[in-house]
C-alpha cells in the first residue's frame, strides 16, 4: 500500500519509499555515523561516499548499499551499477561475507608484465590464500616494474619477499616522496602571478599573447593549444567550471603523479589561473584512486591556502577516481564527477560548452597547467625555443622497459627514441637490444627500432598510425615475444571498455580470442579493426587496434 502526502493523491506527491531491498535499522545508523560530515548528502557525491565504506570495510556490504540508497533517496540499482562500474570497489556477495583484510594487487600492465609480473601473480596468489590478491593495471610507476600495492602502500621494484615483509609488519600506507610545500613556494614569489591577474594587473589578452606565442598545448595526450580552449570556454555564457584530470591510467603514463608530488602549489597556481582566466566559479580536481596519498597532500596544501586566504573555501573539490582507464576521457570524466558511471558521451556539445552539471568547463591535464607560471615568467619565446628536428617546446616523457636509468625526462619535443635512449635514459639494458617502442602508451601504437629516428611530437606520428598521447614510452627489447606484447594491450582495453557501445566492448573481446590463437588470423584482425576505428564512440574503441595494427605491420613475422 502506498503512503501519500497530505497535498494531494497524484503519484508525483506520494512519499519516497525504498522499494526492493529493505534498509535494517543498524546499517542504516552505521551509513549516518560515517557520512555525518557530508549532510546534507549529494548525489554527485555517490562514488565519494562509496569510496568511505569501502575503505572503513574493506568492501561493500549489500546492507551498507541499501542504506546508502535509502540516504540519498535513490534506487538500490543506481547505487549497485556505480558501484559496479569502478575496479577499486569491492562489492562483496552477502552481509555474512568476511572481508579480507588486505588486498594485494599486481600491476600486470605492459612494462610490469615484461618484468615478470604474471609469475610473480602466482607466487603471490599461492602465499596468501587468506588475502585477496589480484591483477591490476597501471599503477603509475612503470620506472620501478614490477609494481604490487598491498592495500595502499605501492611496492617497487618488488618480490615475493618484500611483499612478505609488507604483509607480516602490516606496511599498508602510501608514502609521498618531499616535495615543496606552501612555506616555500611562497618564498620564491609563489602565486604573484595568480594574485595580478586576478586584480587585473594582467589581462586575459596579455595571458593570450604569451601563451599563443609558446604554443603551449594539451599535455594529457589530445595536444589542443591551451589559449584557444581559453577563449572558447570564456566565450560561452557561465557560470562556468574548470575540471583538472590527474586520472593518469594510459599504461605506460607517470609524469602527472612526479609535478603533483614535487610541487603541487605549482600546479596549483596554473590551475587557479586557468580558472581564474575562464572566470570558473568552483575547480574539481579529479585524482586517481592509485595516488591515495597524493590526495591526502593536495588536500593539506589546500587547506592552507584557505587559511591565509588565498583561495576561497570549497573552491577546490577533490574527487577521488575509482579504478576507470575510460575516465581519462574528458566527457567520461565529468560523468564520474558527477557521481555517475563514466560513460563517455556522444559529441557535439563539447565540454567547454555543456560540461560539468550542464555548464560550459575547461578541462585540463596536470602538466598542462604545471608550466603557465613557469612560461609566463620566462616568456612564451623561451617555451617556443626548445626543441628539435622542426619541433618546438618542451616535453615530459615516461620512460619505462628495458633501458639503464627509466623514468621522466624533461627534453626537446621532437626528440627520437634512439636520442631519448642514448642522451637520457643511459642506453639499453645490459643483454638487451631494441627491437621496437610505444611512443604513446598503450592506445599510441608501437613502432620497430628502424624507425627510431621519427620525431616524437604531436602531429609527427600520424603517417606510422601512431601517436604520443601523453609520450609514455615503453622501451622494447629482444627479449619479448610481441605476441604477448600485443595480448596484455588488447586484454587491457578489454577490461577498460565501458561497455556502451558494441563495436569496443564486443570488439576487443573478439580481439582477444583471436590474438590468443597460436597463429593470428590476420585478415579477420584487420577486418575487425577497422570495424572498431570507424564505429566506437570514443577514442578507447578507436585506439584499442592500433598495437595490433602496427604489430601486424612491423613484427608480421612473430605472429603468424
Amino acid at each position: 500500500m502506498e503512503t501519500y502526502k497530505k497535498r494531494g493523491s497524484g503519484r508525483r506527491n506520494k512519499i519516497y519509499f525504498n522499494k526492493g531491498r529493505q534498509v535494517d535499522s543498524q546499517s542504516l545508523i552505521e551509513a549516518t555515523n560515517l557520512l555525518k560530515d557530508y549532510f546534507p548528502l549529494q548525489k554527485d557525491m555517490l562514488i565519494e561516499y562509496l569510496h568511505l565504506f569501502n575503505d572503513k570495510y574493506m568492501g561493500l556490504y549489500p546492507k551498507h548499499l541499501t542504506a546508502l540508497a535509502d540516504l540519498l533517496k535513490i534506487s538500490m540499482s543506481e547505487v549497485y551499477e556505480v558501484a559496479s562500474f569502478y575496479a577499486h570497489f569491492n562489492i562483496l556477495q552477502n552481509d555474512e561475507e568476511e572481508a579480507s583484510p588486505v588486498t594485494i594487487k599486481i600491476c600486470d600492465s605492459v612494462t610490469c608484465s615484461m618484468y615478470n609480473a604474471e609469475t610473480l601473480y602466482k607466487k603471490t596468489k599461492s602465499e596468501f590464500k587468506k588475502f585477496r590478491v589480484e591483477k591490476a593495471p597501471c599503477m603509475g610507476r612503470c620506472n620501478y616494474a614490477p609494481v604490487v600495492e598491498v592495500n595502499h602502500n605501492h611496492l617497487l621494484n618488488t618480490n615475493l619477499d618484500k611483499i612478505k615483509e609488507a604483509v607480516h609488519t602490516k606496511n599498508f600506507s602510501y608514502k609521498n616522496e618531499k616535495y615543496i610545500d606552501m612555506d616555500s613556494y611562497l618564498k620564491n614569489g609563489g602565486y604573484d602571478l595568480y594574485k595580478k591577474i586576478k586584480s587585473n594587473n594582467v589581462t586575459f589578452d596579455e595571458m593570450i599573447k604569451v601563451f599563443s606565442e609558446a604554443g603551449l598545448r594539451g599535455l594529457g595526450g589530445a595536444g589542443f593549444p591551451a589559449f584557444k580552449k581559453w577563449q572558447f570556454v570564456r566565450s560561452y555564457k557561465g557560470p562556468r567550471l574548470m575540471c583538472i584530470n590527474a586520472d593518469e591510467g594510459e599504461p605506460g603514463t607517470f609524469k602527472d603523479r612526479l609535478y603533483l608530488n614535487m610541487d603541487p602549489h605549482r600546479f596549483l597556481e596554473g590551475t587557479l589561473i586557468a580558472a581564474e582566466l575562464v572566470e570558473a566559479e568552483t575547480c574539481y580536481l579529479y585524482i586517481r584512486d592509485e595516488y591515495y596519498g597524493l590526495i591526502k597532500l593536495i588536500e593539506n596544501e589546500i587547506h592552507k591556502l584557505e587559511r591565509i586566504n588565498i583561495v576561497p573555501k570549497n573552491f577546490f573539490k577533490i574527487r577521488r577516481g575509482a579504478g576507470a582507464y575510460i575516465c581519462g576521457e574528458e566527457s567520461a570524466l565529468i560523468e564520474s564527477i558527477e557521481g555517475k558511471r563514466g560513460l563517455p558521451r556522444n559529441r557535439p556539445p563539447y565540454v567547454a560548452e555543456v560540461g560539468l552539471f550542464g555548464r560550459p568547463t575547461l578541462v585540463h591535464n596536470v602538466e598542462t597547467v604545471y608550466w603557465i607560471r613557469e612560461i609566463y615568467e620566462k616568456g612564451g619565446a623561451w617555451f617556443s625555443s626548445h626543441g628539435r628536428n622542426g619541433r618546438k617546446g618542451l616535453r615530459s616523457f615516461s620512460v619505462s622497459g628495458f633501458v639503464k636509468n627509466p623514468g621522466i625526462k624533461l627534453t626537446d619535443a621532437g626528440i627520437s627514441v634512439n636520442e631519448l635512449i642514448n642522451e637520457h635514459c643511459g642506453g639499453m639494458l645490459d643483454g638487451h637490444k631494441f627491437k621496437g617502442y610505444l611512443p604513446g602508451g598503450a592506445s599510441g601504437g608501437i613502432l620497430p627500432a628502424s624507425l627510431g629516428n621519427v620525431p616524437l611530437d604531436f602531429d609527427t606520428l600520424q603517417e606510422y598510425n601512431c601517436f604520443i598521447g601523453s609520450a609514455a614510452v615503453v622501451i622494447l627489447s629482444d627479449k619479448v615475444d610481441m605476441k604477448e606484447i600485443g595480448l596484455n594491450l588488447m586484454k587491457f582495453f578489454e577490461d577498460e571498455s565501458c561497455g556502451q557501445c558494441t563495436p569496443c566492448r564486443n570488439g576487443t573481446s573478439m580481439a582477444v580470442k583471436l590474438m590468443s590463437e597460436k597463429s593470428w588470423n590476420v585478415e579477420l584482425l584487420n577486418d575487425l579493426s577497422k570495424t572498431m576505428n570507424k564505429a566506437s564512440i570514443c577514442g578507447l574503441g578507436q585506439a584499442a587496434p592500433n598495437p595490433l595494427q602496427s604489430i601486424i605491420k612491423h613484427f608480421k613475422k612473430d605472429v603468424v
